[in-house]
């Protein structure tokens, strides 16, 4: 049996998302481990310091995920590369990322550039709420329950 992991790409997580994902690891009994930026000075047991180069953590990220684990990140392109390793991967809003949608959320990236780089502004992400909160605890304790039950 591999061992149970969730990694999470912590450069851009919320306190609150990282603090929830942290709770539910240890209450499962499962490995967590962050990955930022030395920019970003965080701490801990299993916490993993990358250069300030750009998608530094997303490679690392990338390259240290295993098929079975969970990866919590906001980034798609990121996303797209963990659920080709047959991981799973949901945001810290709680969105899981299907593998018959990535398409559509990369083109969608795509697109959204696209319209920035013409000139065009789009919104930027709206405050964290609660609700935010127990929909990523939510997700995350079924994706948690569901990888135990295909390890068993």
């Amino acid at each position: 049996m591999h061992e149970l992991r969730v990694l999470i790409d912590a450069d851009a997580c919320p306190r609150q998302a990282l603090a929830i994902a942290q709770g539910l690891c240890r209450e499962f009994g499962w490995n967590c481990f962050t990955y930022a930026s030395f920019n970003h000075q965080l701490r801990g047991e299993n916490h993993i310091t990358v250069d300030a180069g750009p998608q530094a953590v997303d490679m690392k990220l990338a390259n240290d995920t295993r098929a079975g684990d969970i990866v919590v990140t906001q980034d798609i392109g990121l996303a797209a590369l963990i659920l080709g390793k047959k991981a799973a991967s949901l945001t810290p809003h709680g969105t899981i990322f299907d593998p018959e949608r990535i398409a559509f959320h990369l083109e969608e990236r795509n697109e959204k550039a696209r319209f920035r780089r013409g000139g065009g502004r789009t919104r930027g992400p709206a405050a964290r709420t609660r609700e935010d909160d127990l929909k990523f605890e939510e997700a995350l304790r079924f994706l948690m329950k569901k990888r135990e039950g295909e390890s068993e």
